[in-house]
């Protein structure tokens, strides 16, 4: 088991987390006192926030996605049951014809 940081009462492998998320860093920020510090952390928290820019920039991809398979997904529908309608009126236009080719005596009747 591998927790943020907490200890499992049921077993499993205990190990600390190997990121700060977001909120843990601007913490730190607030923590720390050396310059070097704290421009590494801004520059930390400002990938944050660029990850956060493409995540979204992402959802919006995969909803504009999402919409062109619906769309795409009601013109196959549409196309589907016009060609079923078109091979149920073929089915109706053909007329039972008579066999091609030579007949065999034990046929005619």
């Amino acid at each position: 088991m591998i927790f943020q940081n907490g200890t499992s009462s049921w077993g499993g492998t205990r190990k600390l987390p190997f990121a700060f998320a977001e909120h843990g860093v601007a913490m730190l920020a607030g923590l720390l006192n050396s310059q070097k510090a704290v421009g590494v952390n801004i520059q930390i928290v400002r990938a944050f926030v660029a990850l956060r820019r493409f995540a979204l920039g992402y959802a919006e991809l995969k909803q504009q996605l999402d919409n062109f398979m619906v769309e795409t997904n009601m013109q196959f529908n549409e196309i589907y049951q016009a060609l079923t309608e078109l091979a149920e009126q073929k089915k109706k236009e053909d007329k039972p014809r008579l066999p091609i080719g030579y007949v065999r005596l034990d046929e005619v009747k």
